[in-house]
């Protein structure tokens, strides 16, 4: 009969830094890199810039539990969002039209960005 013994010592404090850090790297790319990538793409409606650069921020309040939320605050957002088929002037932003976050979305062409750039900032938040 063979007899196998093992001990585990588990260090909470490192295991509570990767915590912290996964936190922190959820709300850098929300807020560093997509929000970034949505305006240098020049996707959203522009008009005055209200939508795009004042009303549009990422909600952190529940960051802790692994969700960031990219939010517009504008009345007329929505509406913008899912009426592709509008007229959008292309003074500002050359690509602009409705439903600007399809490229990030599953089967868009940059659906992998925000995993990649998730996986990059833990990394380096965590020196691995």
């Amino acid at each position: 009969m063979l007899s196998v013994h093992s001990s585990v010592k588990m260090n909470l404090a490192k295991i509570d830094a990767l915590d912290q850090n996964a936190v922190k790297a959820l709300e850098q790319t929300a807020a560093d890199a997509l929000l970034s990538e949505l305006k240098n793409a020049q996707v959203m409606p522009f008009d005055t810039g209200n939508l795009q650069n004042e009303s549009t921020f990422v909600d952190y309040s529940q960051s802790q539990r692994g969700v960031v939320t990219l939010s517009s605050s504008t009345p007329y957002a929505r509406r913008l969002y899912y009426h592709p088929e509008y007229n959008f002037q292309h003074t500002h932003n050359r690509a602009a039209g409705g439903e600007w976050l399809r490229f990030w979305l599953p089967g868009g062409k940059r659906q992998n960005f925000c995993r990649e750039t998730f996986k990059e900032n833990y990394r380096r938040l965590c020196r691995l």
